[in-house]
C-alpha cells in the first residue's frame, strides 16, 4: 500500500473554536474495524455494506487495514487498546487465517489490554457458525449474532438468508466453541408484527441464555429499499404496547436496560459500546469507519475513511476521506448526545474531563432541561428522565448552539 494520507484528504467545518484546556487525562482507546461485504443487502440497512463477490480480497484488504491504522498511530499517545470491534457488512465472512493476521499486526502495533473486550459481529448462517471455534483461539472473546427474528415469514420480510433453527443453533454452536459473552441482535416492529409475535421472538432470545441483547425497533432510513417501497408497519399503539411489554420482561429475566436499545445480564454490558457512550476515543479503520481521537492539547477530533471498498483498496487514494476538529459550542451537544443514551447517564465530572471545558458551560441548557422535565436534578450526574428518554431529541435540542 502506498496510499497518501494528505494526498485526497478533507478538511471540512473550518478551523476549531479558542483552544479549551487540555485534558486532564486521554479518554480510554477503542478500535472499531469495518468489514464492508455481506452475502445480500437486507432491504431496511443503511449501514455501509456491499454484496460479496465469490471470492473476497481478505489479504488485500487485511493489509489496507494495517496501513490505515499505521496512519493513525500519530493520535496514540503510548495508549493501549481497551477493546476492538469487528463490525459491518458481515466480518464473520472473513477466515480465521485473515482475521488472526489483522490481530496479529494491531498488537503489534499498539499493545492490548490485559482484559480486552473483542467483538466479532456474526450471521447464524452455517458456513459462519463452522468458524466459530477458530475466532475464539484467536483471542475474540464475544460474539454479536444477528438474529432479527427467529419466525420465517419475518426474517423472510427482512431478507435474512438465515433460517429460525440456524438462529437457535447459532447461540448453541458460540457457547460449544468457548464464548461465554455473547449477543444476539433483535429487531421489534417489523412487518405486519402483533404484540404476541415481538414477545415470541424475545422469549426465545431469553430461553438461549445470552449476556447481552440488543432490542431496537426497526426504522425506514433513507437510500435502503424499505425507503423507497414501504412495508406496512405496526401502528403505534402496538408499537407502544411491544416497548412496554418487551422492557417488563427482559427486565423480568435479569437482562437490565442500560442503553436505548441494549439490555444485559448483570456486568455484561457491552464495553466497547460503553466507551462510545461515555465519549471515549475510538480508532476507526475500513472502509466507510468513523473515529474519534482527543489530543493532549485538547483538540478532539472526528475522522472518516474512504467509504466505497474498491476506492479504499486503490494505493492512489488515501484512505482517509475527511476530519473536523470539534469546536467548544460544538461539544455540549456531541458530549451529550452519546451520554444521555446510557439510562444511568453518567458522573458530571466526566464532561469537563473528556471535554476541557466546564461544567458551567452546560449550566443553561441544563437549567432548561430540567425545568421541561427531561434532565433529572441531579448535580453530581448528568442522567435523561424517563421522559427525557423517551423524548431524547428534544431534550439534545437544549444544548444545541
Amino acid at each position: 500500500m502506498t496510499h497518501d494520507s494528505s494526498a485526497s484528504s478533507l478538511i471540512v467545518g473550518g478551523a476549531a473554536s479558542s483552544p479549551r484546556a487540555p485534558l486532564p487525562t486521554l479518554p480510554p482507546l477503542s478500535l472499531y474495524i469495518h468489514i464492508p461485504w455481506c452475502v445480500r443487502k437486507c432491504p431496511y440497512c443503511d449501514f455501509n455494506s456491499h454484496t460479496a463477490s465469490p471470492v473476497l480480497p481478505e489479504q488485500e484488504y487485511v493489509d489496507a487495514l494495517l496501513a490505515d491504522l499505521d496512519q493513525d498511530l500519530h493520535a496514540v499517545y503510548g495508549r493501549e487498546i481497551s477493546s476492538i470491534f469487528f463490525g459491518g457488512g458481515t466480518p464473520s465472512l472473513f477466515s480465521a487465517e485473515a482475521l488472526g493476521r489483522l490481530l496479529e499486526g494491531v498488537e503489534q502495533r499498539i499493545p492490548f489490554a490485559h482484559d480486552i473486550e473483542i467483538t466479532l459481529e456474526a450471521n447464524p448462517g452455517t458456513f459462519e457458525q463452522e468458524k466459530f471455534v477458530a475466532y475464539r483461539k484467536l483471542g475474540i472473546n464475544r460474539l454479536s449474532i444477528g438474529i432479527q427474528s427467529f419466525q420465517q415469514e419475518k426474517l423472510k420480510a427482512l431478507g435474512r438468508i438465515h433460517n429460525g433453527d440456524e438462529a437457535v443453533r447459532a447461540a448453541g454452536m458460540a457457547r460449544q466453541a468457548g464464548f461465554d459473552n455473547f449477543n444476539l441482535d433483535l429487531m421489534h416492529g417489523l412487518p405486519d408484527q402483533s404484540l404476541d409475535d415481538a414477545l415470541s421472538d424475545l422469549r426465545q432470545a431469553i430461553e438461549l441464555n445470552p449476556t447481552h441483547i440488543s432490542w431496537y425497533q426497526l426504522t425506514l432510513e433513507p437510500n435502503t429499499v424499505f425507503w423507497n417501497q414501504p412495508p406496512v408497519l405496526p401502528e403505534d399503539d402496538t408499537l407502544w404496547d411491544i416497548q412496554e411489554a418487551g422492557q417488563a420482561l427482559l427486565a423480568e429475566h435479569g437482562y437490565a436496560q442500560y442503553e436505548v436499545s441494549a439490555y444485559a445480564q448483570t456486568g455484561r454490558p457491552a464495553r466497547h459500546n460503553l466507551n462510545y457512550w461515555s465519549f471515549g476515543d475510538f480508532i476507526g479503520i475500513g472502509a466507510g469507519a468513523h473515529g474519534k481521537l482527543s489530543h493532549p492539547d485538547g483538540r478532539i477530533v472526528r475522522t472518516w475513511k474512504t467509504r466505497l471498498p474498491k476506492d479504499y483498496l486503490n494505493p492512489a487514494k488515501s484512505f482517509q476521506a475527511g476530519e473536523k476538529a470539534l469546536t467548544n459550542d460544538e461539544m455540549p451537544f456531541e458530549f451529550l448526545m452519546n451520554a444521555l443514551r446510557l439510562t444511568a447517564g453518567v458522573e458530571s465530572r466526566l464532561y469537563p474531563q473528556r471535554t476541557g471545558l466546564s461544567l458551567e458551560s452546560l449550566a443553561e441548557g441544563r437549567a432548561a432541561a430540567e425545568q421541561s422535565g427531561l434532565l433529572q436534578v441531579e448535580p453530581s450526574r448528568l442522567a435523561a428522565t424517563e421522559r427525557g428518554q423517551l423524548f431524547l431529541n428534544d431534550l439534545l435540542q437544549q444544548f444545541l448552539n
